[in-house]
């Protein structure tokens, strides 16, 4: 028995308010691979060991909130 695969093709029509939101997500997404490809390229050329998922979640989701102004905001809306 051959397995069923289904695909589906639709197009999206965002609003311009949508559209700066979906290039922004986008963005984010697209710094996130290359700062986890850039990491594990580094780790290869030193003789490390793979760097796992979870490896790579913590470090960039670290680095992430190193560099936001998310501890800042964080502050702020301390009473």
């Amino acid at each position: 028995m051959l397995p069923v695969q289904l695909r589906y093709q639709f197009r999206v029509y965002p609003a311009p308010g949508q559209r700066i939101e979906l290039a922004r997500a986008f963005g984010c997404a697209r710094v996130v691979f290359n700062d986890g490809l850039k990491l594990r390229q580094q780790a290869r050329e030193a003789g490390l060991p793979y760097v796992s998922d979870a490896e790579l979640s913590k470090r960039i989701i670290t680095q992430a909130v190193a560099t936001s102004s998310l501890p800042q905001a964080a502050r702020e809306s301390e009473p």
